[in-house]
């Protein structure tokens, strides 16, 4: 397995244990295999999100461009996503959602100047890009997580 995609389930991993624990804080009675189910397949989805947010940045400056960017498209290597994974482990909701933000922030734009130098798009183009992108996995993801929670919710009680 390549450092990269080592690298983009650790974050998804981190990411879902900070969507999940307070969830388990608020509902004691959920049972450890249940517990263990949602984080690994959150962690799994948050990971696909991750990995997909260069390809959605990619597929948006196609979008942008009337001819075809000439690259290959834009991945992850191991210097990008090494923030990525810094930003995940600070999902913790009591660890700083502001510096959260500022960090997914701050790899959007180590992600834009990649994606600019590939599509020849101007920094600020391929910023927007990146942000709609990840803006747009982002409210994905989250209606995901949301109806996730509303079908788990059907006949626990809570306390």
């Amino acid at each position: 397995m390549s450092p990269v995609i080592v690298l983009l389930l650790f974050a998804g991993l981190s990411e879902a244990a900070g969507r999940i624990l307070p969830l388990v804080v608020r509902r004691p009675g959920m049972s450890r295999p249940s517990v263990v189910g949602l984080l690994l397949a959150g962690g799994l989805v948050e990971g696909v999100v991750f990995a997909l947010w260069p390809l959605t940045a990619w597929t948006l400056a196609e979008l942008v461009l009337s001819p075809p960017p000439p690259g290959t498209g834009l991945v992850w290597t191991p210097g990008l996503v090494a923030p990525l994974v810094f930003a995940a482990v600070l999902a913790f909701p009591l660890l700083g959602p502001l510096l959260h933000l500022l960090l997914f922030v701050g790899v959007g734009a180590g992600l834009a100047g990649p994606l600019a130098t590939e599509t020849g798009l101007s920094w600020v183009v391929a910023a927007g890009c990146v942000a709609v992108a990840g803006a747009g996995l982002g409210v994905a993801v989250e209606l995901v997580r949301r109806l996730v929670v509303r079908i788990s919710a059907i006949g626990v009680p809570i306390a």
